[in-house]
């Protein structure tokens, strides 16, 4: 087949195994019956989500580095077997202890690998809609709690939370591993037939040369676009984590209304990407970030003002929510290639990544601990996450700011 052509279908076999380890997005639906079930407090519980969210951004830049020298499929083969043996062992669990390591750890490790080598090699495959197809990327990602929190809320309501775990990481474990044979390592340098790089516009991303993860670290645009990364992430994956929660204590809706919620965020996660993505290739990515965290900023003041019985604005602000974070985890992938080249693209977003690994433990801490100590109240918490949505659009103008000036010195030596 024509690697045109077949380039597609490597990016359909990344969309399912992201879709498998995407189920990590659904850990809210998972958090209430464990602590009834065992009686854990839900900062303790939440700190699971955030300790699969603070490992993965490190096996992320491990797997990159390796899937940048010999290849994607064995990488994605071996996160498959953590990811699916996580949740499988998260089955047996006895102690806070034990789903700190088998959920937390065990299943971020497997996600870190695989997420690596899906997102940097698919980037590197379409040069030519790097925007889209990491959106596409990605929303294999976010689309696993669409289809997932309905199953494994079904599957909690009539076998317990354990037995559902097993089941669940035994289907992810065979699909990811036999998925990961599907995939091929992108030729260095690919370009499709026919296609040439436009030139650099001033609505356009950076477009330097390739930088390792050492020449990225020492740019200050790298810091700045990992705060960024880091403040759209916060109030997402705080909305992610406790919306099951949310909804049912402030909202007043009963666990399968609230899965269903979850399902809904979900949807708009997904279709953020895409959307986001797509909308970055056409004005830009600088252009499309500003407008994703006021539309980020108005949504969480919103969810100040829900009350109960207002399910229908709960969910219509939540999915707000979910599709900017959706946006900045499309947008993301594709920013990082534009600014610091596509050659090591795995390990450099990698270490973008941990932006992600901060809001995953800033978002769901802060919401846990803020409900604990204002008797369930979670106000101050998303008008925190409303004003570090405000401080991300002033990051954006930064950052767009610094791109103009790298332009015109570029401009500047071309002419030399």
């Amino acid at each position: 087949m024509d690697l045109k052509k077949k380039r597609w279908f490597i990016l359909g076999a990344s969309l399912l195994i992201n879709l498998c380890i995407g189920s990590g997005y659904a850990w809210s639906v998972y958090a209430g019956p464990l602590s009834k079930l065992f009686g854990w407090t839900a900062a303790a519980t939440a700190m699971t989500f955030t300790i699969a969210n603070a490992i993965s951004p490190v096996c992320m830049i491990t797997g990159g580095k390796i899937q940048d020298m010999f290849g994607p499929k064995w990488v994605i083969f071996a996160g498959g077997i953590l990811f699916g043996g996580g949740i499988i062992l998260s089955g047996f669990t006895k102690s806070i202890t034990w789903i700190y390591i088998s959920y937390g750890i065990m299943t971020g490790l497997g996600m870190g690998l695989v997420y690596s080598c899906t997102i940097a090699n698919t980037v590197k495959f379409f040069p030519d809609k790097r925007g889209l197809v990491a959106g596409l990327a990605t929303a294999g990602y976010g689309f696993g709690p669409v289809l997932l929190a309905p199953i494994s809320q079904s599957l909690i309501a009539s076998y317990g939370v354990l037995h559902a775990f097993k089941v669940l990481g035994i289907a992810y474990l065979f699909i990811i591993t036999i998925g990961s044979q599907f995939i091929q390592k992108a030729p260095q340098g690919y370009k499709p037939e026919g296609w040439e790089p436009p030139a650099a516009t001033a609505t356009s991303a950076v477009t330097g040369k390739d930088k390792s993860w050492s020449q990225m670290l020492a740019d200050p645009l790298f810091y700045i676009l990992l705060l960024m990364l880091t403040i759209g992430a916060t109030s997402g994956l705080m909305i992610i984590s406790q919306a099951s929660p949310i909804a049912q204590e402030t909202v007043g809706v009963n666990a399968e209304r609230a899965a269903f919620a979850v399902s809904l965020v979900a949807v708009a996660n997904m279709a953020g990407r895409i959307t986001w993505g797509a909308v970055s290739d056409k004005i830009g990515r600088y252009n499309a970030l500003p407008i994703m965290y006021l539309i980020l900023a108005a949504a969480m003041f919103m969810l100040t003002m829900v009350g109960t019985g207002q399910f229908a604005m709960f969910v219509a602000v939540t999915m707000a929510v979910g599709f900017c974070f959706g946006g900045f985890m499309g947008v993301f992938p594709a920013l990082t290639a534009d600014c610091f080249g596509a050659k090591n693209n795995g390990v450099n977003y990698g270490f973008m990544f941990s932006g992600f690994a901060l809001g995953g433990y800033i978002g769901p801490i802060m919401a846990a601990t803020i409900k604990a100590g204002n008797n369930g109240d979670y106000t101050k918490a998303f008008l925190i996450a409303a004003a570090m949505s405000i401080s991300g659009i002033l990051f954006s103008y930064i950052v767009k700011k610094i791109h103009k000036s790298e332009l015109e010195k570029e401009k500047k030596i071309a002419r030399v």
